[in-house]
C-alpha cells in the first residue's frame, strides 16, 4: 500500500528527547505523498526543555508539514464527524498519553482527536516511547495492545541496563506499520532489539 493522497493526523506528545528524531520521520511521510496536519499536546507546544524551546520546534513543524498546528480540544474535536484523516499517528507517544488512552481520559487536543478518529472505526499509530512501559504503565500497554484498531510502531528496550522498563519505538518501521495499519493489519514482529 502507498501513503500517496493518505491524509495524516499527527499527533505529537511530550517526549521532548524524541522530538530531534520525529522531525525525519515527519519529512519521510510527506516525500511518500502523504497530506500531514499536525497536533500537539499542550506539554508539546508550551513547554521550554533543555532538547529545544517550545517555539523551535513548531517552528519546525509547521514549516515540515506546511500545516498550522492545532492544539486545543476544542480544535480537534470536529476531526470525528468530519472523517478528516485516513490514519492518526501519535509521535512521540508517552506513557501518560498511553495511559489516558487506555484508560479513555481525554485532556489533551491529541488524545480528544484519537478518540475522536477511533469512533470512525479507523487506525491509530502509536510510537511509544516512555520509561515505564514494563514498570507502571504495562498494564496500560497490555490494554492498548488488545484495543481494536490500535496499531503500534515495533518497540524495544532502547536502553535496558539503565532504563529496565523503559521502551521506544523504533521510526524506520513507521511507514510501514501506518502502510498495514491502513489495512487493518500489525505490523511484526513487534518486539525488535534496540542493541
Amino acid at each position: 500500500m502507498s501513503l500517496e493522497g493518505k491524509v495524516i493526523g499527527l499527533g505529537v506528545t511530550g517526549s521532548h528527547c524524541n522530538f530531534e528524531q520525529t522531525m525525519p520521520a515527519i519529512t519521510e511521510l510527506i516525500s511518500k505523498g502523504a497530506k500531514v496536519y499536525p497536533i500537539l499536546s499542550s506539554a508539546a507546544f508550551d513547554h521550554d526543555t533543555r532538547f529545544g524551546k517550545a517555539i523551535y520546534w513548531k517552528e519546525r513543524i509547521e514549516e515540515i508539514t506546511g500545516q498550522r498546528i492545532l492544539t486545543t480540544i476544542p480544535e480537534v474535536e470536529p476531526i470525528g464527524p468530519a472523517k478528516r484523516f485516513d490514519v492518526f499517528v501519535i509521535i512521540p507517544c508517552t506513557g501518560n498519553t498511553m495511559a489516558k488512552l487506555a484508560n479513555s481520559i481525554t485532556d489533551t487536543s491529541v488524545v480528544m482527536a484519537a478518540k475522536a478518529h477511533l469512533r470512525n472505526n479507523r487506525p491509530v499509530v502509536l510510537a511509544i516511547s516512555t520509561n515505564d512501559a514494563l514498570g507502571n504503565n504495562a498494564k496500560n500497554l497490555g490494554m492498548l495492545l488488545n484495543q481494536k484498531n490500535i496499531y503500534f510502531v515495533p518497540f524495544g528496550q532502547d536502553n535496558f541496563r539503565e532504563k529496565p522498563n523503559s521502551l521506544s519505538a523504533r521510526l524506520e518501521y513507521l511507514i510501514p506499520t501506518i502502510e498495514a495499519a491502513l489495512e487493518g493489519k500489525q505490523l511484526q514482529p513487534l518486539l525488535v532489539q534496540w542493541e
